[in-house]
């Protein structure tokens, strides 16, 4: 052999969870379990031994968990990490020397064969092992090598008692236990996930204006906007995420209705940041000062409520970068600012940031120091607009790097763009993401689009937060399903995916837009005030109520990868259910139709629930509190408009 020449005899292949060969961490939840797979073998006929290696960010050793030979030279392990951050893991294998001895001499006596030899060298392997095992350990192992090395027993003695350390529970497990691991192979580069709490994966969210909890003619405040709390928090609702509320430019402002033409009232887009009074770490005067804004914080924390804020990369023409870093926007041939225009839509009061400038490395400090301000504030959760229109090495960058010590730290992306970029932006570190739910609303492209994000690779770093609609959104099911179209897409969101959220008027049924096939909506509170009177008959708030305390009480909710479906006869009825390890089982039906009933059969898959074959099924109706017994694998079910859902609890 040629001096250098690699010696190991293993190798480890396909480790999971990794993504993209380990350039990127996968996502956990605090207290979840890693489950960690991987093909491992050695040429030759000898046996192995593997474990799985973790740690996390605060321990200064490793732990081991044993990896268990599955199938075909896969292995499995799992560790449960109890701490936030990034933890590490990685596999060691080697060669399972005794295990391999014993096997073989196994083989030697079943066919009758002197195995004096064998036992001598058995009980070498043993006698190795001593110097590295407590007093007690060694006595026991000692006393093996004694056994092993003992007289042999008569030729007609049926039972030779040389064998007895070979079934001796003990004596196998401190030599696992103990291993020899002389030539192992380690996984390199170690692998790494980065483990979240649970609110990363599952919560509510509710948007709203603090400027519209005032009165028409009237600016609302983080005063009055207080006074909002208790009704969002009654209605069950994790999260109020608002929209920017820093100081909004006047350089051409926007009206009502997105009119170029605005009045001297007009109170413009939160979007259009900045203006005399401050940039993105200031607030608009009228809706007071920071000290009222930390007060806000602190009553929605007294209610059970976390503040998400708005984290707009994007400047109006009077805000204090324009002038102070004009290197960092993006200008037309004539020297003036490029605004923002999506074609047809134009935002001329709106400035892009330009990413490539020769002064990034300042601009990268000065957002990370505009979300440490805010972080100092008690906000622990950013709502980021537009990510995939900046740069993916600042989203990598600032992240990772805020995570470090603040790994409670929450980032959704709002990006509907192509799927692609949106895996990207959350391989990046995002830890949740918009998606295309609002416009899957067909049976098919409903169970099609679940399918891609419960199953495969995107779970391990894709976490979905499905909007049933939000100030740019009013899809046309709302437009003109009326109030049961509302229901049912409230129950799908809430009941298919683990986060979900709703804009504010959402229980009010709003759903006028501007004009025939837009999505926008006609007076839209991105323009104007737009105070409400939430006491109204008909509020949908009850029904959100009731949503939300059953998404509570049942944690085989808070999952996406346990989402299964079971087949109904009809295009307009679907039907899917969510299981726990605890033996919690929830089966949701929905009428797809808001125009009408729909009847149809259920063929319910008992395995996916988890209950037994042969008996009767209690169905508990959640949102009616009815009963129903189910027999057999099919069951009628017929959902009215009003009603269009039902949510059972599986009681087998």
């Amino acid at each position: 052999m040629k001096s250098g020449l690699a010696r190991s005899h293993l190798r480890i292949e396909a480790v999971e969870p990794q993504i993209d060969c380990g350039r990127y961490l996968t996502k956990a939840i605090v207290g979840d379990r890693v489950e960690v797979t991987a093909d491992i073998f050695r040429d030759g006929p000898d046996l192995l031994m593997a474990v799985l290696r973790h740690k996390g960010p605060g321990d200064p050793r490793w732990s081991e968990t044993r990896l268990v030979h599955v199938e075909n030279d896969r292995w499995y392990g799992s560790f449960r990490p109890t701490e936030l951050g990034i933890h590490s893991f990685t596999i060691e294998a080697w060669t399972d020397h005794f295990g391999s001895w014993r096997r073989d001499l196994m083989k030697r006596v079943e066919a009758g064969q002197d195995v004096t030899l064998e036992l001598e060298g058995g009980a070498r392997l043993i006698e190795a092992r001593l110097p590295s095992l407590s007093k007690s350990e060694a006595k026991v192992l000692a006393h093996a090598v004694t056994v092993l090395r003992a007289d042999p027993a008569p030729s007609d003695d049926a039972d030779d008692p040389r064998l007895a350390p070979l079934l001796d529970e003990l004596v196998i497990e401190l030599m696992n236990s103990h291993s020899d691991r002389t030539g192992s192979t380690t996984l390199r580069p170690e692998l790494e996930v980065t483990v979240d709490r649970e609110r990363a994966r599952s919560g509510a969210w509710y948007e709203f204006f603090p400027r519209s909890t005032g009165t028409p003619k009237k600016h609302g405040t983080f005063k009055t906007a207080a006074k909002a709390l208790p009704r969002i928090a009654e209605m069950g609702f994790d999260i109020v995420y608002l929209p920017p509320i820093h100081p909004i430019g006047s350089t051409f402002r926007k009206g009502a209705n997105n009119s170029l033409d605005a009045n001297p009232s007009d109170v413009g887009s939160p979007w259009a940041i900045g203006s005399k009074d401050g940039g993105h770490d200031a607030l608009h005067p009228e809706l007071g000062t920071m000290a009222d804004f930390d007060n806000f914080v602190k009553q929605a924390d007294r209610l059970g409520i976390e503040v998400a804020l708005d984290f707009a990369i994007q400047c109006s023409p009077d805000h204090p970068w324009v002038t102070e870093h004009p290197e960092w926007f993006n200008h037309r041939p004539d020297g003036s600012i490029r605004y923002a225009e999506n074609p047809p839509k134009k935002y001329q009061d709106i400035y892009p940031i330009n990413f490539d400038n020769d002064g990034a490395a300042a601009l990268w400090l000065e957002l990370k120091r505009v979300l440490e301000h805010w972080i100092s504030h008690g906000v622990k959760i950013f709502r980021v607009d537009n990510p995939h229109t900046k740069s993916f090495a600042f989203w990598e960058w600032v992240i990772n790097g805020l995570k470090t010590t603040h790994p409670e730290l929450i980032f959704l992306a709002e990006a509907f763009t192509r799927p692609k970029v949106m895996k990207a932006l959350a391989k990046l570190g995002f830890s949740q993401s918009y998606t295309y739910f609002t416009w899957r609303n067909e049976k098919w492209e409903i169970v099609e689009y679940l399918d891609e994000l419960s199953t495969g690779d995107m779970p391990k770093y894709f976490r979905p937060n499905f909007f049933v609609n939000t100030p740019d959104i009013l899809h046309e099911y709302l437009q003109v399903g009326g109030p049961p179209a509302f229901k049912i897409r409230l129950v799908l969101a809430s009941m298919l995916c683990p986060t979900y959220g709703v804009y504010s008027g959402y229980e009010l049924l709003e759903n006028t837009p501007i004009s025939h096939g837009s999505e926008e909506y006609l007076h839209s509170e991105k323009f104007e005030l737009k105070p409400r009177d939430y006491s109204v008959q008909g509020s949908l708030a009850p029904y959100i109520t009731k949503v939300n305390e059953i998404r509570r009480k049942h944690p085989a909710l808070s999952q996406l990868t346990n989402l299964r479906w079971h087949d109904v006869d009809k295009d307009n009825l679907i039907a899917f259910s969510k299981s726990s390890s605890e033996g919690e089982a929830i089966l949701v039906v929905v009428n797809l139709n808001p125009f009408n009933w729909e009847e149809g059969t259920i063929s319910v898959d008992r395995d996916a629930l988890g209950v037994d074959l042969a008996r009767p099924l209690e169905m508990h109706e959640l949102i009616t509190d009815a009963t129903y017994t189910w027999h057999g694998d099919q069951a009628y079910v017929r959902l009215d408009p009003a009603e269009p859902a039902h949510i059972f609890e599986v009681r087998g």
